[in-house]
């Protein structure tokens, strides 16, 4: 008997039809995906600086038990246009590097999103169209009679009727001229008024209803930029506590921020309110890559805000952000590359900013590789190596090779596969979202939006 290995997991829905990397535009690849705080809508972002909304299909779920999980597209937006700096012949792709969903404060969503340059607020609402059903207006094509002075009882009152219902999408804030290198990261501030947003060398604080000021939290721009050591490569909130904030860098240090101790927190560990986890590489094992590999790419905090899960190239590591001593835990990823980071360094994938996830609760969280592969793994499990954790390929193809399987994966033979086959460098998982309070996934895989889900 076969052993399924899955975890549970299942594949659950696909959106986006081109199933040839060939065919796919730039424009067509989705760049960000985030769930809202309900799970009830997903947003997508894509290289084109379009936003997409999906809704939870609920009715579809109460027919069909067994597809308990199910979206369908809500509305499309343009959020952000190319343009051209003139002062500095710079274009500025439209590209949305990134997307966060803010509090609702009544039945209008609002969400944050950014290209390199502008970060803006959108209003997604529901909006009803009237027309005016009734007129005292002579219509001579419907052969009625002009109303007199003495057929009063012949005027109509003016009503208005409802048409049909749309979904709106306003730009209410543009935050712009803030950041003068390209903006990585956005990150909402659990008391619902500010967020932070960061580029490579600076962090910057704003309220939400003020779009012309901001406040410099973090700026590691030296005097003289040829004594430049490292830069900022990705920052976020603390889900709970609003003065808790943290950055992670280039020289794989993660630094954790306190606003109540200091306005600016980018002073060394213990200064400021500054705390610092570092992991450094053997001396013994660096290479001519060490440096690349060993950049954090993306950190998060768990939901409880007890851990901070990190991922450079090659490695998840988790840590216990009561001891910045040591990781608890250091997962390898990309073991299997090891021997190819020559290959890598020269086709650019050696750079890929790798995103990763938390799961509902803290007891999961993912992340992704080549070949359209990605992991969920156990919070808890081992002090090192991966453990307990489950491989799955968010790929049509593959799918459509497991006709009547549910979408079902033999993680055994994807485990062997991922470690020994060949891979195409071009598929890639980089960026994902969990659901909040459920055991979904949303994937994105170049033009393609995967959403598994687990018992």
């Amino acid at each position: 008997m076969a052993v399924d290995e899955s975890g549970g997991w299942r594949f659950a829905q696909a959106f986006g039809d081109k199933g040839d990397i060939e065919e796919i535009t730039e424009a067509d690849i989705i760049s960000a995906v985030s769930f809202d705080a309900t799970g009830n809508f997903l947003a997508t972002g894509d290289k084109g600086g379009r936003v997409v909304l999906f809704e939870r299909n609920h009715a579809a779920s109460s027919k069909a038990p067994h597809r308990a999980v199910e979206y369908k597209f809500y509305t499309e937006f343009q959020s952000h246009e190319p343009e051209f700096d003139y002062l500095k012949s710079l274009e500025i792709e439209e590209k949305i590097n990134k997307i966060r969903w803010c509090g609702r404060q009544n039945s209008a969503h609002l969400l944050l999103s950014t290209n390199d340059k502008t970060i803006k607020l959108w209003k997604v609402f529901e909006k009803t169209l009237k027309v005016v059903s009734e007129t005292n207006h002579y219509d001579a094509q419907a052969g009625r009679a002009r109303p007199t002075p003495v057929a009063r009882h012949h005027l109509r009152l003016p009503r208005s009727v409802a048409q049909e219902t749309i979904v709106a999408a306003v730009p209410r804030k543009v935050y712009a001229n803030a950041h003068a290198y390209h903006i990585h990261s956005l990150a909402p501030n659990s008391d619902g008024e500010t967020y932070i947003s960061a580029d490579d060398l600076r962090i910057n604080l704003w309220n939400l209803e003020v779009g012309g000021q901001s406040f410099n939290i973090v700026d590691l721009k030296p005097t003289n930029m040829e004594e430049l050591t490292e830069v900022i490569t990705t920052a976020a909130f603390h889900p709970a506590q609003c003065n808790l904030f943290m950055y992670a860098s280039s020289k794989a240090a993660i630094r954790v921020g306190d606003l109540r101790v200091g306005a600016v927190c980018d002073s060394g560990a213990g200064g400021g309110g500054v705390r610092r986890f570092e992991d450094p590489p053997d001396p013994a094992t660096t290479s001519f890559f060490s440096e690349i590999i060993s950049s954090i790419s993306d950190a998060q905090f768990s939901p409880d805000g007890m851990q901070i899960l990190a991922r450079d190239y090659l490695t998840l590591k988790l840590w216990d952000v009561r001891s910045e001593a040591r990781p608890l835990r250091t997962i390898p990823v990309h073991d299997h590359l090891k021997g190819r980071l020559c290959d890598l360094y020269e086709n650019d994938c050696i750079f890929d900013k790798w995103e990763c996830v938390w799961g509902a609760g803290g007891r999961q969280f993912l992340t992704g590789s080549y070949h359209n592969y990605f992991r969920v793994y156990d919070a808890e499990g081992p002090a090192e190596g991966g453990g307990n954790d489950v491989v799955l390929q968010a790929d049509k193809a593959v799918l459509r090779t497991k006709k009547g399987a549910m979408g079902k994966s033999a993680p055994r033979s994807l485990r062997e596969a991922m470690q020994t086959e060949p891979q195409d460098f071009n598929k890639k998982i980089l960026h994902a979202s969990w659901h909040p309070r459920e055991a979904t996934v949303a994937i994105a895989a170049t033009n393609s939006l995967f959403v598994y889900t687990a018992a």
